[in-house]
């Protein structure tokens, strides 16, 4: 049961109004999985925690518990991926796909998942650095995230049948590669280098990523979209703003 005041770290997942000063944050929490919070008098000049509670920020905070809707009483920033993630439009686009993707997946889990959390704190200071590809970073979050949910396509055996590959069509109906037999329409022809470049993306396995081909980055990145937009049966709207 929770108590009333509890503690816990959290990524701002997004903001909007509520009323003239306050706003509801939703949060992915570290243990507490995601929160709807309000956060009083947050809009007014001088706040004390406005820029804190913005997308892509890792907080420490205080919330006490309501019955649909939390509220924050202390917060502090413990790292602002936004300063390096909102110098660069690619950046900004792409871990905005990470949020909302996180957003609409954490709608369907019951339970808290401290490993989705760590990964999404991981592919933000990713992103925030800069070093990799922001297209990268993305497909590698989206397809890991797709794992923890239960949701990874199979990507070396038939997912119908379980006959050994390599397979050239994937189904995502079926969850990943198919056989010929086995292959209904509506299959996709894939390519085995980007089914490959999926597999080091799972892995991360970034020299073997970062050495792909354009070409096998984009047919990669178009097949995990489609397997999270089939999932979730509906688009993420910030993954149509990436630049790739």
């Amino acid at each position: 049961m929770l108590q009333k005041l509890y503690r816990d770290d959290a990524i701002v997942l997004r903001t909007h109004p509520l009323g003239e000063a306050d706003r509801i944050i939703t949060l992915l929490t570290r243990r507490h999985g995601k929160v709807r919070a309000v956060a009083k008098g947050v809009r007014r000049t001088g706040s004390r925690y406005g820029a804190r509670l913005e997308p892509f920020t890792l907080v420490d905070l205080q919330l006490h518990a309501g019955k649909s809707l939390h509220t924050v009483t202390q917060v502090e920033t413990i790292e602002a991926f936004a300063v390096g993630i909102s110098a660069d439009y690619g950046r900004f686009t792409a871990a905005s796909a990470m949020l909302e993707t996180t957003d609409r997946l954490t709608d369907e889990m019951v339970d808290p998942n401290q490993r989705g959390f760590l990964m999404l704190v991981g592919a933000l200071r990713a992103m925030g650095e800069g070093r990799i590809p922001p297209p990268l970073v993305l497909d590698s979050f989206l397809i890991r995230t797709l794992a923890v949910s239960g949701w990874a396509p199979e990507l070396r055996v038939c997912a119908s049948c379980g006959a050994a590959g390599p397979h050239h069509a994937i189904d995502i109906r079926a969850g990943g590669l198919v056989c010929t037999p086995c292959r209904r329409p509506g299959a996709i022809a894939v390519r085995q280098a980007a089914i490959e470049h999926m597999i080091f993306l799972l892995a991360g396995d970034w020299e073997n990523v970062l050495g792909a081909e354009d070409a096998v980055q984009h047919e990669a990145g178009r097949l995990i979209t489609d397997t999270i937009t089939w999932h979730l049966e509906r688009s993420v709207r910030s993954l149509h703003y990436v630049e790739r």
